[in-house]
């Protein structure tokens, strides 16, 4: 993996987290962190303080770390990237703040930037935080891949932040610039939905997966979620909104659960519908924020329940599902049962197997897998 990134008039050592990823090819920045840089360097000398959204591994923190800089992100392994790509550039930190995407933006800002999400509603949710707070003719100016820019991307702008114009098209990026009208436009975040089949309804925040709807993997995930009156701990892993930890607890009245993600949105979206749809329960659980199972007691929970994400960001890989099985299997105590659901061409059968040396297919369809694989050494 290249880690020496020229970015501006600077040189930087930027690794991508996790850090023990098996993907070497993947680096911490692209070609949209190098036309911002550049871009803000020629045309904004002068500006002294900073909001960054979605700088991912902290290539924009590090090349503008002379200003003061606010990072907001949503993924709790992008902070830690950040502060770990800060610290190794042995950049300091006096001016530098880190905050979650569910946290009020300073108010007292010269300039932001934007790495354009990919999902659009939680770009909107961003933009919409970003007109409560934005003096009029504060300069926006945001940054993705042009495949990634829609004319659609363009009218977010120009309702929630002001006059936007895009830039031409260096190494398939392109910028989008807009400044601020002033005044606030509201988006529609969170929204909340009925559960299908249930009395629940189900809150979900602008960046968690399938937001306006059940999925129908986790929708297929509910014909084998565990069911039992005895004392059992379970994590739900990745847990997104949480329906599938929230559908375990209305099967199994007297288990723990523990809800963990990286995304800040999601965890809180599972303990509002934790709290709202089943309180009697609520202090069984808890919610974090992590990157996977890392630093969680070996051998200390019955089992994990897991839909694994095959992308990070933009790119697709399977690293992240790699992570999470084999620090399920460290935390499962022996006899503990990791179960998932999968698509079909994913081949997590063999990876379990490998990992496990067992692997038992509980359902299919002609999309999803169900499988379970048992910690017995």
């Amino acid at each position: 993996m290249t880690t020496q990134a020229q970015l501006g008039d600077k040189t930087f050592t930027l690794e991508r987290f996790p850090l023990d990823q098996k993907n070497r090819s993947l680096q911490a920045w692209d070609s949209a962190d190098e036309y911002l840089i550049n871009y803000v360097n020629e045309h904004h000398p002068d500006c002294r303080s900073l909001l960054i959204l979605n700088d991912s591994f902290g290539a924009l923190a590090c090349s503008f770390n002379q200003l003061t800089v606010c990072s907001v992100n949503d993924s709790y392994i992008s902070h830690q990237a950040v502060a770990y790509n800060l610290q190794i550039n042995k950049l300091s930190t006096v001016q530098f703040s880190q905050i979650d995407s569910l946290s009020a933006l300073p108010d007292d800002i010269d300039l932001v930037l934007i790495k354009i999400p990919r999902n659009v509603g939680f770009l909107q949710f961003q933009l919409s935080e970003l007109s409560e707070i934005l003096a009029p003719g504060t300069p926006v100016i945001a940054a993705g891949k042009t495949k990634e820019i829609h004319n659609s991307t363009i009218k977010s702008f120009e309702q929630f932040i002001g006059e936007t114009k895009t830039s031409l098209a260096v190494k398939k990026s392109r910028l989008i610039l807009s400044t601020a009208k002033g005044g606030y436009k509201a988006a529609d975040f969170p929204i909340t939905w009925p559960l299908e089949g249930t009395e629940f309804n189900i809150t979900n925040h602008a960046n968690v997966f399938s937001r306006d709807s059940l999925d129908i993997g986790a929708r297929f995930f509910f014909n084998y979620l565990p069911e039992t009156k005895k004392e059992t701990s379970i994590i739900d892993l990745g847990c997104g909104n949480g329906v599938v930890g929230v559908m375990a607890l209305a099967r199994c009245p007297k288990a723990s659960v523990t809800f963990v993600d990286e995304s800040y949105m999601a965890v809180e979206s599972a303990r509002l519908n934790v709290e709202q749809n089943m309180p009697e329960q609520f202090d069984n659980c808890q919610f974090i924020e992590n990157d996977c199972l890392t630093d969680f007691t070996q051998d200390s929970v019955d089992m994990v329940l897991c839909n694994p994400p095959f992308h990070q960001a933009q790119a697709v890989t399977d690293h992240i599902a790699w992570q999470m099985f084999k620090q399920a299997k460290e935390t499962l105590k022996q006899g503990g049962e990791l179960r998932i659901i999968g698509n079909r061409h994913l081949d997590y059968h063999d990876k379990l197997n490998r990992m496990f040396g067992n692997c038992k297919l509980l359902g299919s369809n002609k999309k999803f897998v169900v499988l379970s694989a048992t910690k017995n050494y």
